[in-house]
């Protein structure tokens, strides 16, 4: 296992024991004082468990060489979990608002919560908030999504518990029982909306698009910077986990031998390198200066970038 995927599972395994001690902790005092909006944070931890196992089982396939089944390795891997993280959160923001809604129209007399309930959250709080900085410290500097992901998800958890502390105060303030139910039911659709937020997020990278199209600028910069090439096109860029590969179609004089046309190959391959970090890999394909396909239908030309 190499460094990148140790990170990984030593932050999954922070998460997990720091979630689960939040998650207990909320959910047992909620019940006791008797507030649903601090069961509903407390449940909302419990998703964020399963989120970091998935996040530990994903760091250990990632971590597998390449295959005769799998040629480009098992990075996507990270993606695909982040997809389902998305899954999990939401399942936990409906279930808590089915609750919510149904303890609403049942309309049963409710007690105001007792003064724990605001101490648990705000030991909620600085949890969440250590855990989503820790998260996104190892996420960004192993550039892993799902990392990420989870750490945006307790970024958000941090919001929720800020939502549940206020509604607990108001419900104190105000005298209202209710009004801890209607936090919880806003804490459910926040959770729901997080999840779709992190689905959509993970969709460009499936479907090999990328989130930041200036990148083909570097590509077309770096190419025009080695002599012997013309017209660069067809570039077409896709992303496996945190690594790059390029497609590239580029001219040259029709005349060279196959020798001096693979080591321009080779300098064009070089100075996109040193312009782009994380590139998995290069495939350059050579054509005659002058030759043209009307019927190219992929990729992009720096035609293409003009006004970006």
């Amino acid at each position: 296992m190499g460094i990148r995927e140790t990170e990984i599972k030593k932050a999954s395994w922070v998460s997990i024991l720091g979630n689960a001690f939040l998650s207990i902790l909320k959910i047992v005092i909620g019940f006791i004082s008797g507030s649903l909006a601090v069961v509903g944070d407390g449940i909302d931890s419990a998703s964020d468990i399963i989120i970091s196992v998935i996040t530990l089982i994903t760091a250990r396939i990632i971590s597998k060489p390449p295959d005769i089944k799998h040629p480009y390795g098992y990075e996507r891997a990270d993606t695909i979990a982040s997809k389902a993280l998305s899954f999990i959160i939401f399942f936990a923001g409906i279930q808590l608002a089915i609750s919510t809604i149904s303890k609403l129209i049942e309309n049963t007399p409710q007690e105001i919560p007792s003064i724990i309930a605001i101490y648990v959250t705000l030991i909620s709080i600085a949890g969440k908030l250590l855990l989503s900085l820790y998260q996104f410290r190892i996420g960004k500097k192993t550039k892993s999504s799902m990392l990420l992901a989870n750490a945006k998800n307790m970024q958000n958890d941090v919001v929720i518990s800020v939502a549940v502390l206020v509604g607990l105060i108001f419900t104190f303030v105000l005298k209202i029982p209710a009004f801890d139910t209607i936090i919880a039911l806003a804490v459910s659709v926040w959770i729901m909306f997080t999840a779709y937020k992190i689905f959509m997020q993970s969709n460009t990278e499936l479907m090999d698009g990328i989130k930041d199209p200036t990148i083909y600028n570097k590509i077309f910069e770096a190419v025009s910077e080695v002599k012997g090439v013309y017209n660069p096109h067809k570039v077409r860029l896709r992303k496996i986990g945190y690594n790059y590969i390029v497609e590239i179609d580029i001219e040259v004089d029709g005349n060279l031998s196959v020798n001096e046309s693979h080591k321009i190959a080779h300098l064009v391959e070089k100075s996109i390198k040193k312009r782009i970090e994380n590139v998995y890999d290069i495939l350059i394909h050579i054509e005659p200066y002058g030759s043209t396909d009307k019927d190219e239908k992929y990729g992009v030309s720096d035609k293409d970038l003009i006004g970006m």
